[in-house]
């Protein structure tokens, strides 16, 4: 069934923003926007990714950095690696929950997990973890379902944060929001706390030459994020370090981590959530709560005990996160960014953990387990001088 009413003017299998956002709002997606490809922005935003790479901002992210046979890097304009696509539809899932932030007090010897990773699912009324990635990709494919029914048969690609594209730069020219100084997407009524996913079409949009209306940068002179990132990875507004992120370092960076950015890694275990919970967009006077029955909480991942962190063998570590974002992370990864938590908690009892893991054959477990044992002899020392 075509959306064009009989007789319309409108060519057949042409999308419309309304339609679009409809049937991704219907599909479970908090807000949707439509674009049509190439968008009027695509040379500037291909422009500063490039920039981005050149400056050796993606670390170890190697895979950012893939060419195609035209010596362009892949992820910088959408024609690149989908010469067919016509049109973008950007889906934005809230993740928001009542939960604490991570810049709330919080007692001592407890790490800190991304809002993100925390999430669950409610199976056989137990909850279990659950993977964004996974619970988006099965809304995608129902909204493309809904679209073959509609208008037939044509060409499409999903993707939750796995294909080669920038989904911000589509949400923006999408009108759902703009880029801030910590380099999210903020949307002026839902804030930052969203996972952003598209579904790519060779469909033409209706009435293409009308793109969505932009949202302007309503950052003014803020400085929250910046000032509060404890690693100095927004030194440079608008762009963010990766090689000083702490959710780069925590989950995608998998060697030895240089002592200055340990230092301010402080308790974060797997991710960072300090630009976001800081924002002025993201306060809980304006920000909506999700109800999202599959990106629920976990309420033991809020504020976990390091010390039952560190208890995980890898078996249980294999049982606790089956499913869930943490895994990505690795076991011995995670149990570096739990010494450096140790060690940054200031807590001597952590001194017999941390001497089994200073002897661990994994260079980076064993360099982190060093260094966070020095520094609580510094900090028992400094304690006993006082």
């Amino acid at each position: 069934m075509s959306s064009a009413p009989p007789n319309s003017a409108v060519p057949p299998q042409t999308l419309s923003h309304a339609q679009a956002r409809a049937l991704a709002l219907a599909a479970g997606f908090t807000e949707a926007g439509l674009v049509a490809l190439p968008h009027p922005a695509e040379e500037r935003d291909a422009a500063r990714f490039e920039e981005w790479i050149a400056d050796g901002n993606a670390g170890s992210m190697h895979y950012l950095e893939r060419k195609g046979t035209d010596g362009q890097l892949v992820r910088a304009r959408v024609a690149s690696p989908f010469p067919w696509a016509r049109s973008a539809i950007v889906c934005f899932a809230n993740y928001n929950s009542a939960e604490l932030r991570s810049t709330d007090p919080a007692g001592q010897g407890t790490g800190w997990i991304a809002r993100y990773a925390f999430t669950s699912k409610l199976v056989q009324a137990r909850r279990q973890p659950s993977d964004y990635h996974k619970v988006l990709k099965k809304r995608l494919d129902a909204l493309e379902t809904q679209l073959h029914a509609a208008l037939g048969n044509f060409e499409a690609r999903a993707y939750v944060d796995t294909g080669p594209i920038v989904e911000r730069s589509l949400a923006v020219a999408a009108g759902l929001g703009w880029t801030g100084k910590n380099t999210c997407l903020i949307h002026p009524k839902l804030g930052s706390w969203a996972f952003l996913s598209v579904l790519l079409t060779d469909l033409p949009v209706q009435n293409a030459e009308s793109p969505a209306a932009l949202v302007p940068d309503h950052c003014g002179t803020c400085r929250r994020c910046i000032e509060a990132c404890p690693t100095n990875a927004l030194a440079v507004p608008y762009r963010m370090d990766a090689t000083r992120c702490i959710s780069y370092l925590t989950i995608e960076h998998k060697g030895p981590i240089a002592p200055e950015l340990m230092q301010g890694m402080g308790r974060q275990v797997f991710g960072c959530d300090i630009c976001q919970d800081v924002c002025p967009w993201n306060s809980p006077r304006r920000t909506p709560i999700t109800a999202d029955p599959d990106l629920a909480p976990r309420p033991e991942l809020v504020n976990p005990a390091l010390a039952w962190l560190a208890s995980l063998s890898e078996a249980d570590w294999e049982q606790q996160f089956n499913g869930s974002p943490i895994r990505r992370a690795g076991f011995t990864g995670l149990e570096r960014n739990i010494a450096i938590a140790m060690g940054n908690s200031g807590l001597a009892h952590f001194a017999t953990q941390l001497e089994a893991w200073s002897a661990a054959a994994d260079e980076a477990l064993r360099s982190a387990a060093q260094w966070a044992l020095e520094k609580l002899r510094a900090s028992v020392d400094q304690s006993s001088s006082s």
